[in-house]
């Protein structure tokens, strides 16, 4: 048995890139050791096997190759994700899958009795006291191969949000994604924001979005807050560095025919009158000789409306059609289809919005002290946006 496994794993094609993995090294060099009768050699694989099992969190085998086997990209997993079939590539794949049940599913009892045979005898309280993994499966090919058709595989069926940063995406186990009730205020710019996804979601073509307007507002919480909409499953959300702009083209073509539908971010978008990123952000806007893929649209959101700071000196320069160049720069926020307001709120407004949070931090405090306060505070601290409710609240309760 332990030779026709050892066989059979030499013969895996399309998951590959598992049996490079620490643990399935130390299986096979389990099975490479008994195969040969190196007794010592093979005892230090079968420990270093639970260690490594162990270390993953896992409690055995089967458990270890469902996460590998869903999250680790593979041909196969690619296919399927993007809707393509292939009997070839299927078949080798069934049987890549069964040879490496066939190891899960084997009894560690049948380790140590092989281990038994070839060691000396002063092994056999070793052996005895060794520990013993789990040996359930809770897959098999067929479920193996309905998670691809529905979640696609690797980093994105994994996870929902992610950092592109210096050329490589970074996942966010844990994103901040603050649900409705978090947010105060704005519920008609987020009302458009959601429309624009769900309809994005629904394999439409709609626009990308810019957000503006004074900071604080929650221009960046309502993007965040996407992943946490009922429905939303099925969308990712890339954060792109400034400094990774240059690079999105190349991330973009990587994310074409995923079933996924993906959101690049693009934080607090300002740029220097000579910033050599303003070009590369026109270009994936506007679109280059290559089309952009369906299912990425660009949300991003700043300060700014019109996104380029300008100077003085930038009107005054020895430059015949100035105006023209200021026009040209300026019009970058126009590339947006969907362009929203976050502007401060009035004074009526910022009131209701306190008295609101102090309800829901259950701040012990009456209507006519807390406005009184909110006034006083709005004059120390100018600007009428939750950000600024929510300091004065824990500067309220801090007393």
């Amino acid at each position: 048995m332990i030779q026709e496994l050892r066989a059979a794993l030499m013969g895996v094609t399309v998951y590959r890139e598992i049996l490079s993995k620490p643990l399935m090294k130390s299986a096979r060099v389990l099975l490479d050791t008994l195969t040969e009768s190196n007794g010592e050699a093979a005892l230090e694989a079968y420990t270093a096997l639970f260690y490594e099992m162990r270390q993953a969190g896992c409690t055995g085998l089967g458990g270890w190759l469902w996460d590998q086997l869903r999250y680790e990209e593979s041909p196969y997993s690619r296919a399927l994700g993007r809707g393509r079939t292939d009997p070839v590539l299927e078949t080798a794949a069934r049987n890549d899958v069964e040879a490496l049940l066939q190891l899960a599913k084997l009894d560690c009892g049948r380790f140590i009795t092989a281990l038994r045979a070839i060691l000396p005898e002063e092994f056999v309280p070793v052996l005895k006291s060794l520990p013993r993994w789990e040996n359930d499966v809770p897959f098999d090919f067929q479920r193996l191969t309905e998670f691809y058709a529905r979640n696609g595989a690797g980093l994105f069926a994994r996870y929902q949000a992610f950092l592109w940063s210096q050329g490589r995406l970074i996942p966010v186990a844990e994103p901040d994604c603050p649900s409705e009730d978090e947010l105060m205020g704005y519920t008609t710019q987020r009302d458009q924001v959601v429309a624009n996804t769900r309809a994005f979601l629904s394999g439409q073509r709609v626009n990308d979005v810019l957000l503006y307007g004074d900071s604080g507002t929650g221009k960046s919480a309502t993007v965040k807050s996407l992943l946490s909409v009922p429905g939303f499953e099925n969308l990712r959300l890339i954060e792109v560095e400034k400094d990774g702009l240059r690079d999105i083209p190349g991330l973009i073509r990587s994310l074409g025919g995923r079933q996924q539908k993906f959101i690049l971010f693009i934080d607090d978008l300002a740029f220097d009158q000579d910033d050599n990123t303003y070009s590369a952000v026109k270009t994936i806007l506007e679109g280059g000789l290559e089309r952009r893929p369906d299912n990425v649209a660009i949300y991003a959101t700043s300060n700014r409306r019109l996104l380029v700071r300008q100077t003085f000196s930038d009107r005054c320069g020895d430059e015949v059609d100035v105006q023209e160049t200021i026009q040209e720069k300026t019009a970058l926020s126009d590339r947006f289809g969907l362009r929203i307001p976050y502007l401060a709120l009035s004074k009526p407004e910022f009131l209701d919005l306190v008295e609101c949070m102090a309800e829901q931090t259950e701040l012990e405090l009456d209507k006519e002290t807390l406005r009184r306060e909110a006034v006083k505070w709005d004059m120390r601290f100018p600007g009428r946006t939750p950000r600024s409710a929510q300091h004065l609240i824990a500067s309220l309760r801090a007393r």
